[in-house]
């Protein structure tokens, strides 16, 4: 991994750390006070998941693309394909073992000559700590999103004001 942020660095290649991340419509309620010898009820919230694929890339950019179903490996072959189309570099994709992501519709792709620029890095297993993306969501999830329900189209546009404002009004600072 080391290697590939020197050559990152050097503009040789250029890195994409990929992964998912769903986000509910209500925010999760982790605890709640209620008084002594009363029983607490919180009605379930039934609401939707946006489930968002991402790529963070080490010249700086930032690339979402979300759907409100289930992630597949068909999707994550959809998003590589309009991943190479960010940058003229070889491209090296930084993911975890997600079975998406190892998927034979995935591994079918680099048989086409427009893939031949691309690389699929696979980081060891249970390691989400190299995958700087993982700091993105977080940002995202408990930092950059307000704390309320919303609804289908609010969340739609606050991802997408993220995306467009990354780099100026939203930054994450690697040490």
């Amino acid at each position: 991994m080391e290697q590939l942020i020197l050559q990152a660095q050097d503009g040789e290649v250029e890195l994409a750390y990929v992964d998912e991340a769903g986000f509910s419509l209500a925010p999760p309620v982790c605890s709640a006070w209620t008084l002594r010898g009363k029983t607490h009820k919180a009605e379930p919230q039934k609401s939707g998941r946006l489930n968002v694929m991402g790529a963070l890339f080490s010249s700086g950019g930032l690339y979402l693309s979300g759907t409100w179903g289930t992630m597949t490996a068909l999707a994550f072959a959809g998003f590589l394909s309009r991943l190479l189309l960010q940058t003229s570099k070889p491209l090296v994709v930084v993911v975890d073992n997600a079975s998406i992501h190892a998927a034979k519709t995935v591994s079918a792709l680099f048989r086409l000559p427009e893939f031949k620029r691309l690389t699929l890095y696979f980081l060891p297993p249970y390691s989400p700590e190299l995958n700087r993306i993982e700091i993105l969501w977080h940002k995202i999830k408990y930092e950059w999103l307000p704390f309320r329900k919303h609804t289908r189209s609010e969340r739609v546009e606050a991802l997408d004001g993220i995306q467009a404002g990354f780099g100026k009004e939203y930054n994450l600072t690697f040490c």
